[in-house]
Protein backbone atom coordinates (compact mmCIF):
# COMPACT_ATOMS: atom_id res chain seq x y z
CA UNK A 1 0.00 0.00 0.00
CA UNK A 2 1.49 3.37 -1.06
CA UNK A 3 1.11 5.77 1.84
CA UNK A 4 1.04 9.52 1.44
CA UNK A 5 1.36 12.31 3.96
CA UNK A 6 -1.10 15.17 3.77
CA UNK A 7 -0.26 18.79 4.47
CA UNK A 8 -3.20 21.02 5.30
CA UNK A 9 -3.54 24.79 4.93
CA UNK A 10 -6.18 27.45 5.36
CA UNK A 11 -6.74 30.28 2.83
CA UNK A 12 -8.31 33.66 3.54
CA UNK A 13 -12.09 33.65 3.52
CA UNK A 14 -13.57 35.53 0.55
CA UNK A 15 -16.35 38.09 0.91
CA UNK A 16 -19.73 37.02 -0.49
CA UNK A 17 -20.93 38.86 -3.54
CA UNK A 18 -24.17 40.79 -3.50
CA UNK A 19 -26.35 42.27 -6.19
CA UNK A 20 -29.49 44.33 -6.69
CA UNK A 21 -32.52 44.26 -8.92
CA UNK A 22 -34.30 47.05 -10.75
CA UNK A 23 -37.37 48.68 -9.21
CA UNK A 24 -39.74 47.69 -12.03
CA UNK A 25 -38.85 44.01 -12.15
CA UNK A 26 -39.69 41.81 -9.18
CA UNK A 27 -36.70 39.78 -8.11
CA UNK A 28 -36.63 36.21 -9.27
CA UNK A 29 -36.39 33.59 -6.59
CA UNK A 30 -32.75 32.54 -6.79
CA UNK A 31 -31.87 28.92 -6.78
CA UNK A 32 -30.06 27.96 -3.64
CA UNK A 33 -26.50 27.23 -4.73
CA UNK A 34 -25.40 23.69 -4.12
CA UNK A 35 -22.06 23.04 -2.47
CA UNK A 36 -19.44 21.40 -4.66
CA UNK A 37 -19.30 17.63 -4.56
CA UNK A 38 -17.52 16.36 -1.45
CA UNK A 39 -17.94 19.56 0.59
CA UNK A 40 -20.33 19.75 3.56
CA UNK A 41 -21.15 22.45 6.13
CA UNK A 42 -23.16 21.07 9.04
CA UNK A 43 -24.38 21.73 12.56
CA UNK A 44 -24.44 19.62 15.70
CA UNK A 45 -26.80 17.05 14.17
CA UNK A 46 -24.93 16.43 10.92
CA UNK A 47 -27.50 18.38 8.91
CA UNK A 48 -26.62 21.27 6.56
CA UNK A 49 -26.45 24.84 7.87
CA UNK A 50 -26.41 28.06 5.84
CA UNK A 51 -22.77 28.98 6.33
CA UNK A 52 -20.20 29.68 3.63
CA UNK A 53 -17.71 26.80 3.41
CA UNK A 54 -14.08 27.39 4.26
CA UNK A 55 -11.91 27.68 1.12
CA UNK A 56 -9.49 24.88 1.92
CA UNK A 57 -6.54 23.74 -0.16
CA UNK A 58 -4.80 20.37 0.19
CA UNK A 59 -1.38 19.26 -1.01
CA UNK A 60 -0.50 15.59 -1.12
CA UNK A 61 3.10 14.46 -0.77
CA UNK A 62 4.36 11.06 -1.89
CA UNK A 63 6.64 9.73 0.83
CA UNK A 64 8.03 7.15 -1.59
CA UNK A 65 7.81 4.18 0.78
CA UNK A 66 5.25 1.53 1.55
CA UNK A 67 4.12 1.58 5.14
CA UNK A 68 1.23 0.81 7.45
CA UNK A 69 0.07 2.39 10.71
CA UNK A 70 1.88 5.68 10.02
CA UNK A 71 2.53 8.49 12.50
CA UNK A 72 3.18 12.08 11.49
CA UNK A 73 4.93 14.83 13.45
CA UNK A 74 6.55 18.20 12.78
CA UNK A 75 9.42 19.83 14.67
CA UNK A 76 9.74 23.58 15.21
CA UNK A 77 12.33 23.70 12.41
CA UNK A 78 9.60 22.63 9.96
CA UNK A 79 10.92 19.11 9.39
CA UNK A 80 8.13 16.56 8.94
CA UNK A 81 8.61 13.02 10.28
CA UNK A 82 6.64 10.13 8.85
CA UNK A 83 7.09 6.85 10.76
CA UNK A 84 5.67 3.53 9.56
CA UNK A 85 6.94 -0.03 9.88
CA UNK A 86 10.70 0.20 10.46
CA UNK A 87 11.20 3.42 8.46
CA UNK A 88 11.66 6.96 9.76
CA UNK A 89 11.13 9.27 6.77
CA UNK A 90 11.93 13.00 6.96
CA UNK A 91 11.10 16.00 4.81
CA UNK A 92 12.51 19.44 5.59
CA UNK A 93 11.18 21.10 2.42
CA UNK A 94 7.41 20.96 3.07
CA UNK A 95 7.03 17.49 1.58
CA UNK A 96 8.79 18.16 -1.72
CA UNK A 97 11.33 15.41 -1.03
CA UNK A 98 11.72 12.68 1.58
CA UNK A 99 14.69 10.74 2.94
CA UNK A 100 15.09 7.73 5.18
CA UNK A 101 16.83 8.88 8.38
CA UNK A 102 16.38 5.67 10.35
CA UNK A 103 19.50 5.14 12.39
CA UNK A 104 20.71 1.64 13.30
CA UNK A 105 19.00 2.11 16.67
CA UNK A 106 15.62 2.43 14.94
CA UNK A 107 15.75 0.16 11.89
CA UNK A 108 13.84 -2.86 13.16
CA UNK A 109 10.94 -4.71 11.59
CA UNK A 110 7.84 -4.22 13.69
CA UNK A 111 4.12 -4.89 13.86
CA UNK A 112 3.07 -1.75 15.76
CA UNK A 113 5.16 1.30 14.82
CA UNK A 114 4.59 4.57 16.63
CA UNK A 115 6.09 8.02 16.19
CA UNK A 116 5.92 11.15 18.31
CA UNK A 117 7.44 14.65 18.27
CA UNK A 118 7.65 16.39 21.65
CA UNK A 119 6.09 19.82 21.01
CA UNK A 120 8.15 21.37 23.83
CA UNK A 121 11.62 19.88 23.32
CA UNK A 122 11.45 18.76 19.64
CA UNK A 123 12.67 15.29 20.61
CA UNK A 124 11.57 12.83 17.90
CA UNK A 125 10.58 9.36 19.08
CA UNK A 126 10.32 6.20 16.98
CA UNK A 127 8.90 3.19 18.81
CA UNK A 128 9.10 -0.35 17.46
CA UNK A 129 7.41 -3.46 18.83
CA UNK A 130 9.75 -6.45 18.74
CA UNK A 131 7.78 -9.61 19.25
CA UNK A 132 5.16 -9.50 21.99
CA UNK A 133 7.35 -8.91 25.02
CA UNK A 134 9.78 -6.14 24.12
CA UNK A 135 9.65 -2.73 22.48
CA UNK A 136 12.51 -0.60 21.23
CA UNK A 137 12.26 3.13 21.89
CA UNK A 138 14.66 5.39 20.01
CA UNK A 139 14.89 9.17 19.94
CA UNK A 140 16.65 12.03 18.21
CA UNK A 141 17.37 15.57 19.40
CA UNK A 142 18.78 16.87 16.10
CA UNK A 143 15.96 16.38 13.58
CA UNK A 144 16.88 12.77 12.90
CA UNK A 145 20.58 13.25 12.21
CA UNK A 146 21.53 10.93 15.08
CA UNK A 147 19.62 8.53 17.30
CA UNK A 148 19.83 6.84 20.68
CA UNK A 149 17.70 3.92 21.81
CA UNK A 150 16.87 1.46 24.57
CA UNK A 151 14.63 -1.60 24.85
CA UNK A 152 11.61 -1.63 27.09
CA UNK A 153 10.79 -5.09 28.41
CA UNK A 154 7.16 -5.66 29.35
CA UNK A 155 8.12 -8.49 31.67
CA UNK A 156 7.13 -12.12 31.75
CA UNK A 157 3.38 -11.55 31.36
CA UNK A 158 2.37 -11.17 27.71
CA UNK A 159 1.44 -9.20 25.70
CA UNK A 160 3.27 -5.95 24.84
CA UNK A 161 0.91 -4.76 22.11
CA UNK A 162 -0.80 -1.63 20.75
CA UNK A 163 2.09 0.52 21.92
CA UNK A 164 1.71 4.30 22.32
CA UNK A 165 4.05 7.09 23.48
CA UNK A 166 3.53 10.80 24.20
CA UNK A 167 5.02 13.63 26.23
CA UNK A 168 3.66 16.44 28.37
CA UNK A 169 4.48 19.05 31.03
CA UNK A 170 5.29 18.08 34.59
CA UNK A 171 2.57 18.99 37.08
CA UNK A 172 2.88 20.22 40.66
CA UNK A 173 1.54 16.97 42.13
CA UNK A 174 2.42 13.29 42.10
CA UNK A 175 5.45 12.45 40.01
CA UNK A 176 5.92 16.11 39.16
CA UNK A 177 6.54 17.33 42.72
CA UNK A 178 9.95 19.07 42.62
CA UNK A 179 12.64 17.14 44.45
CA UNK A 180 10.47 14.11 45.16
CA UNK A 181 11.99 12.15 42.29
CA UNK A 182 15.65 12.97 41.84
CA UNK A 183 15.71 11.15 38.49
CA UNK A 184 13.30 13.66 36.91
CA UNK A 185 16.00 15.19 34.77
CA UNK A 186 14.16 15.70 31.47
CA UNK A 187 12.12 18.80 30.72
CA UNK A 188 8.91 16.89 29.98
CA UNK A 189 7.31 13.70 31.22
CA UNK A 190 7.37 10.84 28.69
CA UNK A 191 4.44 8.39 28.81
CA UNK A 192 4.44 4.89 27.39
CA UNK A 193 1.32 2.69 27.34
CA UNK A 194 0.64 -0.75 25.92
CA UNK A 195 -1.85 -3.56 26.17
CA UNK A 196 -1.41 -6.88 27.92
CA UNK A 197 -3.92 -9.66 28.28
CA UNK A 198 -4.62 -8.30 31.76
CA UNK A 199 -5.43 -4.79 30.56
CA UNK A 200 -3.79 -1.41 29.96
CA UNK A 201 -0.33 -0.65 31.36
CA UNK A 202 1.10 2.90 31.43
CA UNK A 203 4.52 4.10 32.58
CA UNK A 204 6.20 7.48 33.12
CA UNK A 205 9.82 8.23 32.24
CA UNK A 206 11.85 10.82 34.17
CA UNK A 207 14.81 10.75 31.79
CA UNK A 208 13.25 11.55 28.44
CA UNK A 209 12.21 8.02 27.48
CA UNK A 210 15.47 6.21 28.19
CA UNK A 211 13.91 4.24 31.07
CA UNK A 212 10.41 3.74 32.45
CA UNK A 213 10.57 2.93 36.14
CA UNK A 214 7.25 4.29 37.43
CA UNK A 215 3.80 3.02 36.56
CA UNK A 216 1.97 -0.23 35.98
CA UNK A 217 -1.50 -1.54 35.25
CA UNK A 218 -4.35 0.94 35.17
CA UNK A 219 -7.22 -0.13 37.40
CA UNK A 220 -10.89 0.46 36.65
CA UNK A 221 -13.82 -0.95 34.65
CA UNK A 222 -12.59 0.49 31.35
CA UNK A 223 -9.24 -1.29 31.69
CA UNK A 224 -10.64 -4.77 32.27
CA UNK A 225 -11.02 -7.54 29.71
CA UNK A 226 -7.82 -6.66 27.89
CA UNK A 227 -8.91 -3.01 27.35
CA UNK A 228 -7.12 -1.93 24.18
CA UNK A 229 -6.41 1.79 24.15
CA UNK A 230 -5.92 4.70 21.80
CA UNK A 231 -3.35 7.46 21.62
CA UNK A 232 -2.06 9.26 24.71
CA UNK A 233 -2.85 12.98 24.91
CA UNK A 234 -1.28 15.50 27.30
CA UNK A 235 -2.73 18.98 27.74
CA UNK A 236 -0.70 22.17 28.33
CA UNK A 237 -1.73 22.02 32.01
CA UNK A 238 -0.26 18.50 32.30
CA UNK A 239 -3.52 16.54 32.32
CA UNK A 240 -3.05 13.18 30.56
CA UNK A 241 -5.78 11.30 28.66
CA UNK A 242 -5.92 7.66 27.50
CA UNK A 243 -8.94 6.29 25.63
CA UNK A 244 -9.93 2.63 26.14
CA UNK A 245 -11.85 0.57 23.59
CA UNK A 246 -15.17 0.10 25.37
CA UNK A 247 -18.90 0.15 24.59
CA UNK A 248 -19.62 3.44 26.37
CA UNK A 249 -17.19 6.21 25.34
CA UNK A 250 -14.75 6.63 28.22
CA UNK A 251 -11.60 8.61 28.98
CA UNK A 252 -8.97 7.58 31.56
CA UNK A 253 -7.33 10.67 33.08
CA UNK A 254 -4.28 11.50 35.20
CA UNK A 255 -3.49 14.87 36.76
CA UNK A 256 -0.25 13.81 38.49
CA UNK A 257 1.88 12.59 35.56
CA UNK A 258 0.58 9.03 35.70
CA UNK A 259 0.84 8.39 39.43
CA UNK A 260 -2.96 7.93 39.68
CA UNK A 261 -5.81 7.67 37.18
CA UNK A 262 -9.59 8.13 37.16
CA UNK A 263 -12.33 7.54 34.57
CA UNK A 264 -15.01 9.70 33.02
CA UNK A 265 -17.75 8.47 30.67
CA UNK A 266 -19.88 10.27 28.11
CA UNK A 267 -21.83 9.45 24.98
CA UNK A 268 -24.32 7.08 26.57
CA UNK A 269 -26.89 8.56 24.18
CA UNK A 270 -24.83 7.20 21.28
CA UNK A 271 -22.45 4.45 22.39
CA UNK A 272 -20.08 2.69 20.00
CA UNK A 273 -20.83 -0.18 17.58
CA UNK A 274 -19.08 -3.53 17.71
CA UNK A 275 -16.38 -4.27 16.68
CA UNK A 276 -15.06 -1.08 18.25
CA UNK A 277 -12.00 0.96 17.39
CA UNK A 278 -10.26 3.46 19.59
CA UNK A 279 -11.60 6.94 20.19
CA UNK A 280 -9.29 9.95 20.38
CA UNK A 281 -8.82 13.05 22.56
CA UNK A 282 -7.21 16.36 21.62
CA UNK A 283 -6.58 19.39 23.81
CA UNK A 284 -6.26 23.02 22.72
CA UNK A 285 -3.86 25.68 23.92
CA UNK A 286 -6.11 26.44 26.93
CA UNK A 287 -6.35 22.73 27.91
CA UNK A 288 -9.97 22.31 26.77
CA UNK A 289 -10.47 18.68 25.76
CA UNK A 290 -12.34 17.22 22.77
CA UNK A 291 -13.19 13.50 22.62
CA UNK A 292 -14.32 11.95 19.31
CA UNK A 293 -15.54 8.45 18.49
CA UNK A 294 -17.52 6.45 15.93
CA UNK A 295 -21.17 5.84 16.79
CA UNK A 296 -24.40 4.77 15.10
CA UNK A 297 -26.37 7.20 12.95
CA UNK A 298 -28.72 9.80 14.35
CA UNK A 299 -32.50 9.92 14.66
CA UNK A 300 -34.76 9.03 11.74
CA UNK A 301 -35.68 12.66 11.16
CA UNK A 302 -32.00 13.44 10.50
CA UNK A 303 -32.21 11.53 7.24
CA UNK A 304 -32.06 7.82 6.53
CA UNK A 305 -31.19 5.67 3.55
CA UNK A 306 -33.21 2.52 2.87
CA UNK A 307 -34.46 2.81 6.43
CA UNK A 308 -30.92 2.86 7.89
CA UNK A 309 -29.09 5.83 9.37
CA UNK A 310 -25.58 4.45 9.03
CA UNK A 311 -22.91 5.71 11.44
CA UNK A 312 -21.44 9.07 12.49
CA UNK A 313 -18.48 10.68 14.23
CA UNK A 314 -19.48 12.18 17.58
CA UNK A 315 -17.80 14.51 20.06
CA UNK A 316 -17.98 15.44 23.74
CA UNK A 317 -16.19 18.47 25.22
CA UNK A 318 -14.63 19.24 28.60
CA UNK A 319 -13.67 22.75 29.69
CA UNK A 320 -12.40 21.78 33.15
CA UNK A 321 -9.44 19.54 32.30
CA UNK A 322 -11.44 16.34 32.03
CA UNK A 323 -13.32 16.58 35.32
CA UNK A 324 -16.71 16.80 33.59
CA UNK A 325 -17.91 16.12 30.05
CA UNK A 326 -21.01 16.94 28.05
CA UNK A 327 -23.48 14.06 28.07
CA UNK A 328 -25.36 15.20 24.94
CA UNK A 329 -23.15 14.02 22.11
CA UNK A 330 -22.46 16.33 19.16
CA UNK A 331 -22.32 14.85 15.68
CA UNK A 332 -19.40 16.43 13.82
CA UNK A 333 -19.76 14.50 10.55
CA UNK A 334 -22.33 15.05 7.75
CA UNK A 335 -25.23 12.61 7.43
CA UNK A 336 -24.28 11.98 3.81
CA UNK A 337 -21.23 10.06 5.04
CA UNK A 338 -22.69 6.83 6.41
CA UNK A 339 -19.70 4.64 7.36
CA UNK A 340 -16.48 5.47 9.21
CA UNK A 341 -13.16 4.16 10.49
CA UNK A 342 -10.11 5.54 12.33
CA UNK A 343 -11.15 9.05 13.51
CA UNK A 344 -8.25 11.17 14.76
CA UNK A 345 -8.44 14.70 16.17
CA UNK A 346 -6.05 17.60 16.68
CA UNK A 347 -6.67 21.01 18.26
CA UNK A 348 -5.00 24.41 18.16
CA UNK A 349 -6.33 27.60 19.68
CA UNK A 350 -9.54 27.30 21.73
CA UNK A 351 -12.39 26.01 19.58
CA UNK A 352 -10.22 25.21 16.56
CA UNK A 353 -10.14 21.49 15.80
CA UNK A 354 -9.52 19.19 12.83
CA UNK A 355 -10.67 15.57 12.61
CA UNK A 356 -9.50 13.11 9.95
CA UNK A 357 -11.17 9.78 9.22
CA UNK A 358 -11.99 7.29 6.51
CA UNK A 359 -15.60 7.50 5.39
CA UNK A 360 -18.02 6.29 2.75
CA UNK A 361 -21.00 7.93 1.05
CA UNK A 362 -22.28 4.63 -0.38
CA UNK A 363 -25.72 5.11 1.20
CA UNK A 364 -27.29 2.85 -1.41
CA UNK A 365 -25.60 -0.13 0.19
CA UNK A 366 -27.31 0.46 3.54
CA UNK A 367 -29.82 -2.31 4.11
CA UNK A 368 -28.29 -4.51 1.42
CA UNK A 369 -27.05 -7.99 2.42
CA UNK A 370 -23.45 -7.93 3.60
CA UNK A 371 -20.91 -10.74 3.65
CA UNK A 372 -22.81 -12.46 6.46
CA UNK A 373 -26.19 -12.05 4.71
CA UNK A 374 -27.38 -9.45 7.22
CA UNK A 375 -28.56 -5.98 6.23
CA UNK A 376 -25.59 -3.61 6.26
CA UNK A 377 -26.00 -0.80 8.81
CA UNK A 378 -22.87 1.19 8.01
CA UNK A 379 -20.39 -0.74 10.16
CA UNK A 380 -17.12 -0.72 8.17
CA UNK A 381 -16.21 -4.16 9.49
CA UNK A 382 -19.13 -5.68 7.58
CA UNK A 383 -19.15 -3.42 4.51
CA UNK A 384 -19.91 -4.84 1.09
CA UNK A 385 -17.16 -5.31 -1.46
CA UNK A 386 -18.14 -2.23 -3.50
CA UNK A 387 -18.23 0.27 -0.63
CA UNK A 388 -15.56 2.94 -1.20
CA UNK A 389 -13.78 4.72 1.66
CA UNK A 390 -12.15 8.11 1.16
CA UNK A 391 -10.14 10.41 3.40
CA UNK A 392 -12.35 13.09 5.00
CA UNK A 393 -11.27 16.07 7.07
CA UNK A 394 -13.67 18.00 9.30
CA UNK A 395 -12.76 21.42 10.67
CA UNK A 396 -14.42 23.67 13.21
CA UNK A 397 -13.33 27.17 14.13
CA UNK A 398 -15.91 27.50 16.94
CA UNK A 399 -16.02 24.01 18.45
CA UNK A 400 -16.63 25.41 21.95
CA UNK A 401 -19.76 27.34 20.94
CA UNK A 402 -23.22 26.14 21.89
CA UNK A 403 -23.95 25.47 18.21
CA UNK A 404 -20.61 24.92 16.48
CA UNK A 405 -20.29 24.66 12.71
CA UNK A 406 -18.36 21.84 11.04
CA UNK A 407 -16.72 22.09 7.62
CA UNK A 408 -16.06 18.72 5.99
CA UNK A 409 -14.12 17.98 2.81
CA UNK A 410 -13.62 14.71 0.98
CA UNK A 411 -9.90 15.25 0.61
CA UNK A 412 -8.75 12.25 -1.45
CA UNK A 413 -9.65 11.99 -5.12
CA UNK A 414 -9.44 8.19 -5.07
CA UNK A 415 -10.65 5.69 -2.49
CA UNK A 416 -8.24 4.73 0.26
CA UNK A 417 -10.04 1.40 0.65
CA UNK A 418 -12.67 -0.46 -1.35
CA UNK A 419 -14.61 -3.05 0.63
CA UNK A 420 -14.76 -3.79 4.33
CA UNK A 421 -12.18 -2.63 6.89
CA UNK A 422 -11.15 -5.09 9.59
CA UNK A 423 -11.91 -3.56 13.00
CA UNK A 424 -11.20 -6.72 15.00
CA UNK A 425 -7.94 -8.54 14.31
CA UNK A 426 -9.36 -11.78 15.68
CA UNK A 427 -12.38 -11.71 13.35
CA UNK A 428 -11.52 -10.29 9.94
CA UNK A 429 -13.83 -10.72 6.97
CA UNK A 430 -12.65 -12.75 3.97
CA UNK A 431 -12.92 -10.68 0.80
CA UNK A 432 -10.59 -12.71 -1.39
CA UNK A 433 -7.81 -12.24 1.12
CA UNK A 434 -7.76 -10.63 4.54
CA UNK A 435 -9.13 -7.09 4.76
CA UNK A 436 -6.66 -6.43 7.56
CA UNK A 437 -4.48 -4.54 5.09
CA UNK A 438 -4.91 -1.27 7.02
CA UNK A 439 -3.91 -3.00 10.29
CA UNK A 440 -4.60 -0.78 13.33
Amino acid sequence: MRVTAILLGFLMLVAPLSGCFGKDTPPATPEEPALPDGIFVTGVDGLPVDVEPLPLMFNFSDVGEDGAEPSLGVTSSGCIFFIAFEKVMRSCDHGETWEDVSGPQCAFQTNDPWGWVDPITDRVFAVQMQGLETSWICWSDDDGESWLGNPHDSGTTPINDHIKLATGPWTSSGYGIPGQFSQAVYETAVYYCYNKLAGIFCYTSFDGGATFEAGGQLVGPATWNGGLHGAITSAPDGTVYVTPRVETPTVIISKDNGLSWFERTMGEDVGTPYPRKNSEVATDTESNAYHVWTGPGGPEENGSFNGYNGEGIYMSRSTDSGESWEQDSIRISPIEVVSYAFPQIDAGDPGRIAITYLGSENSGELGQPNLDGAAWDGNAHYANSNVSYYLYITYSLNALDENPVFHTVRASADPVQVGSICLNSGDCRDIGGSNRNLLD
